[in-house]
């Protein structure tokens, strides 16, 4: 059965970095975008970034807020794929989801993991 596991979520002041972390058991991110997706208390599930499938040409996406700041990258050799997160704001402070999807900019996502959570105080 497929399952992602998000990792690296923690505790840090404004202006740090953080690395999450999203491995992948039962499967093989190569063949699927893997997106990120945050949420904060009271607020929806927001897109943070999405990297394209490893033999694709598609685009890697980043939303507004995090364009410039946040980097998603994959390892194929450890199944994982990560959000480097630099310059952190407490706005970022949310959980952080990854999911499987057939492209960025699709609507398919799934088999979200449980989450990290991401605090950043100011």
């Amino acid at each position: 059965q497929a399952q992602l596991v998000e990792s690296g979520g923690g505790l840090v002041q404004s202006g740090s970095s953080l690395r999450l972390s999203c491995a992948a058991s039962g499967l093989t991110l190569d063949y699927y975008a893997v997106g990120w997706a945050r949420q904060a208390p009271g607020k929806e599930r927001e897109g943070v970034a999405c990297i394209s499938g490893g033999d694709s040409d598609g685009p890697t996406l980043y939303a507004d807020s995090v364009q410039g700041r946040f980097t998603v990258s994959r390892d194929s050799a450890k199944n994982t794929v990560y959000l480097q997160m630099n310059s952190l704001k407490s706005e970022d402070t949310a959980v952080y989801y990854c999911a499987i999807g057939t492209a960025c900019g699709g609507g398919d996502f799934r088999s979200w993991g449980q989450g990290t959570q991401v605090t950043v105080s100011s």
